[in-house]
């Protein structure tokens, strides 16, 4: 158990049946009245952030969040198939439970399955993929004077936004949090 007048950032704790990751907090000691701890908790789960105040003395048992290296294998239409790289015992996850984590995962890459008790609720994936062009128009010659863009398909079928000098068979490197283009490779 932990009390509310022991939070940090990046702690993960269970209140009312719900796992919340602490964002930010902030001890009050106003002049008039008992001290609280003002807090802005994230839901692990669906990622909603909540602002909470509680008295210091409150306490919460603490959440602890599995993660665990999985190998994505491949997808046959409805599920996605991982396998666990320690005991190769094999998971299959919906498309509703995977949502958009996956567009910019290729077969056989690496991610991260984060659970709570047992039950998975979220995938990282890696920070940064490096992905083939598949398809992309031609950029025009001398049009470069400013930060111009143009839509690309990448090989896992994702559509990115790239500068103008980024070619069909090119392989670029994207930042999976936000799906941006960082360079060309």
């Amino acid at each position: 158990m932990i009390s509310a007048g022991d939070f940090r950032n990046g702690l993960t704790v269970e209140i009312e049946g719900v796992v919340y990751q602490i964002v930010e907090f902030q001890h009050v000691k106003p002049g008039k009245g008992a001290a609280f701890v003002r807090t802005k908790l994230r839901n692990v789960v669906d990622g909603g952030v909540v602002e909470k105040t509680f008295r210091p003395t409150e306490k919460f048992p603490q959440a602890h969040i599995d993660k665990k290296e999985m190998q994505y294998l491949y997808n046959d239409g409805e599920m996605y198939n991982f396998m666990d790289n320690e005991s190769y015992e094999q998971i299959a996850l919906t498309a509703e439970a995977v949502g958009d984590t996956m567009k910019f995962v290729k077969e056989n890459d690496n991610v991260k399955m984060l659970s709570y008790k047992g039950n998975i609720f979220a995938i990282e994936p890696p920070m940064f993929a490096e992905l083939e062009v598949t398809e992309t128009e031609p950029g025009v010659k001398g049009d470069t004077a400013t930060n111009v863009t143009k839509p690309a398909t990448v090989e896992t079928g994702a559509q990115v936004a790239v500068p103008l000098f980024v070619n069909q068979g090119d392989r670029i490197q994207i930042d999976t949090r936000t799906g941006e283009y960082l360079k060309r490779i």
